[in-house]
């Protein structure tokens, strides 16, 4: 076998950490392993080349700049199987349960041991065509719930009659209940990239979503000035 053919049949994968050095260790240790590795350090970067398709395993880490790693999964995931091993110094059994259910194949505590991450490597890779498909969730809050599966949205007992990328984006902020969504987090997983002080879409995509969402008072997504949006479960009203 040549070096160009060794190169095409090297198994490629895609590391999501915002760590550079451990990352420069990762890229040494497992390029000696007949492993290619490519790395980027935020999760929009990270979605955007998960995406790609060109990668058999993707390493994700959790703690990520702008899109976490368990949004960017649930993001992945709605329109890939590639495998995903999630690395993270989160090692409450609710975080290892959150990213299996979002559709991890492996989930591996930091500090680990290269060697580990290589037999866990390995062991998705052989079982990779014998995937079982993610489980689809079902969010609910404030009245207001989404199906991932059907892509349908209802209000109370009506449904909403709603776009694609309301859908996306009312999953997320319902999902998210309670908690503030920033515009970058949104711009991230809709779009895989930041945005733009002067962009105006997510802005009108949510007056959209605001007006659908009347039929039982004020809408509950919230601006949160300067930062993103809240969906207030209950509260039933903007900032």
């Amino acid at each position: 076998m040549t070096a160009t053919d060794a190169n095409r049949a090297a198994k490629s994968i895609l590391l999501v950490e915002d760590d550079l050095e451990l990352c420069s260790l990762m890229k040494d240790y497992f390029s000696q392993q007949g492993f290619r590795i490519d790395a980027v350090h935020d999760g929009r970067t990270g979605l955007a080349r998960s995406l790609e398709g060109e990668f058999d395993l993707i390493l994700l880490d959790v703690m990520l700049p702008v899109l976490d790693g368990f949004e960017l999964l649930r993001q992945l995931r709605k329109r890939s199987t590639t495998p995903v091993i999630m690395l993270t110094a989160r090692t409450a059994q609710m975080d290892r349960v959150a990213g299996l259910n979002a559709g991890a194949d492996d989930y591996l505590p930091k500090p680990f041991g290269p060697e580990e991450l290589l037999a866990r490597i390995r062991a998705v890779l052989r079982r990779t065509g014998r995937r079982e498909t993610p489980e689809v969730q079902v969010f609910e809050a404030g009245g207001v719930r989404v199906d991932a599966q059907t892509r349908r949205a209802s209000l109370g007992e009506s449904d909403l009659e709603i776009t694609a990328i309301e859908f996306d984006i009312l999953e997320i902020l319902v999902r998210s209940a309670g908690r503030t969504v920033s515009r970058d987090e949104l711009a991230a997983a809709l779009y895989q990239r930041r945005s733009t002080p002067y962009e105006r879409s997510l802005d009108v995509h949510i007056s959209h979503l605001r007006k659908k969402l009347e039929g039982a008072g004020r809408s509950p997504i919230r601006t949160v000035r300067g930062v993103g949006y809240l969906f207030a479960a209950g509260q039933g009203e903007e900032a």
